[in-house]
């Protein structure tokens, strides 16, 4: 896998940029429109890994999904019953999206199906989506985890329901808020003879609700509960044109790099600003010293989601951060965001928090104690703790120069990435490959704004 040299910033970043398309817009909108009624178009530009895995998810089970020009799919639905067994095992990649979303489909289905995973895909719990799946009548089951007791990972064997059962109605209490296992459980519930209630302790990202609402599903939100009754499903969804928006979770990267290089002022394009999704916003207005270095424009709406362009501007002197921090609901809606939090946090003034994130040792890799390393790797100091990390900032001279393992984990590589740009030296980031799963054009992008990166092919084993 090849490495990235991140050379200390030059100069201030500058220029106006896309960002690659939402990833969990982009799963839900292959999903519902292999599902609906007619031909359905997904304009999302450039496509990560986790979108091609479910794509070619969709294709294993007989969907045509056509890309007449590089990142436009034209997907043929199939309707609710018109998946088919497919010739084998499901390949979800690293992509746990995939994985659990299309378990809440498949165990409605009359024949079997096999989904397994790339092996850190294959080291996450999966027990959360599989049990609620089980309770309304779904066969879905896994590989017993000798880490857990009562866990199951990948591979899943999901289905089939036989014939004349149907799934029935649910009312399930989350422990923990979790947008994936939600949403398995809506997308059941088209299927489902009865409503199905989910309950979170806080909202998780709505897009699956905004999107089958959109698509005239009737869904009810109140607060942290959701219900969508299948009494008034009509029981097929039309086909749909979407511009999928930009992912905020990439251009977090971006505003991040443009805070801590003094002079810098970066425009990412055509975002999207779910409310659900922008703690780090949020969080960055407190931390911000410069008072609105951070804007936000809305400019429009695709399937109810607003979107719009992110402006960040930094002081010349570097010196517009004070430490932050996210718990909660704030830590919830910001959740792919935290590592690269507190990579801000590494260049605020005090000590920066992140708690009520115990969800990040379940992710890629474990990412608190990832973050751990990586910033001790930059010479600060920081304090692991069960459900989070505390980091002392060192926004008065530059980071020491880092060689940093990835651990095969995207938001874990660009953080060290992003953090390169403010160390004493070149810092090397191993096994950056995996930064092609959600910012493919990661590399280019920083360039084109100004910073100077160089790929090296894979390292000697």
């Amino acid at each position: 896998m090849p490495d990235l040299i991140v050379h200390p910033a030059e100069r201030p970043l500058i220029g106006s940029v896309p960002v690659p398309a939402d990833k969990s817009i982009a799963h839900r909108a292959l999903l519902l429109a292999a599902l609906a009624t007619g031909q359905s178009r997904i304009r999302g530009g450039t496509l990560g890994g986790d979108v091609l895995s479910t794509v070619g998810a969709l294709r294993a089970m007989g969907v045509r999904v056509e890309e007449p020009s590089p990142g436009d799919l034209v997907v043929h639905g199939a309707g609710l019953s018109g998946l088919r067994a497919p010739d084998g095992p499901i390949d979800c990649g690293n992509s746990g999206t995939t994985m659990r979303l299309l378990a809440g489909i498949l165990v409605a289905q009359r024949f079997a199906a096999r989904l397994v995973g790339d092996p850190s895909l294959s080291r996450r719990p999966m027990e959360r989506v599989a049990k609620p799946l089980r309770l309304r009548g779904g066969r879905i089951e896994g590989q017993l985890d000798p880490r857990k007791i009562g866990e199951i990972t990948a591979p899943l064997d999901v289905g089939p329901l036989p014939e004349p059962h149907v799934l029935s109605s649910i009312e399930h209490e989350l422990p923990v808020p979790c947008d994936q296992v939600k949403s398995a459980l809506l997308l059941s519930g088209l299927y489902a003879d009865g409503p199905t209630f989910v309950r979170e302790p806080i909202v998780s990202r709505d897009h699956t609700e905004r999107m089958l609402t959109a698509l005239g599903v009737p869904i009810d939100s109140v607060g942290a509960m959701v219900c969508l009754d299948a009494a008034r499903f009509s029981g097929a969804l039309p086909a749909f044109e979407i511009d999928v928006p930009g992912d905020l979770s990439a251009a977090a990267f971006l505003v991040a790099a443009a805070q801590i290089v003094p002079g810098s002022r970066v425009t990412a394009r055509r975002v999207g600003l779910n409310p659900t999704r922008t703690g780090l916003l949020e969080v960055l207005r407190d931390m911000d010293d410069m008072d609105g270095s951070v804007a936000v424009e809305i400019k429009g709406e695709a399937l109810g989601e607003p979107t719009g362009d992110v402006h960040v501007a930094s002081a010349s002197s570097g010196a517009g951060l004070r430490a932050g921090r996210a718990g909660g609901e704030l830590a919830s809606r910001a959740l792919d965001e935290l590592p690269i939090l507190l990579g801000l946090g590494a260049r605020a003034r005090g000590l920066t928090e992140v708690f009520d994130a115990r969800e990040l040792r379940a992710q890629e890799t474990d990412r608190i104690a990832a973050m751990a390393s990586v910033l001790g790797a930059f010479g600060l100091r920081c304090e692991e703790r069960t459900d989070g990390l505390l980091v002392e900032g060192r926004p008065d001279r530059p980071l020491d120069a880092a060689d940093v393992d990835s651990r095969g984990d995207h938001r874990i590589a660009m953080t060290a990435a992003v953090l390169g740009l403010a160390a004493g030296g070149p810092t090397r980031v191993r096994d950056a490959g995996c930064i092609a799963t959600s910012f493919p054009l990661f590399v280019g992008t920083l360039r084109a704004l100004g910073a100077r990166i160089e790929v090296e092919g894979a390292r000697a084993a």
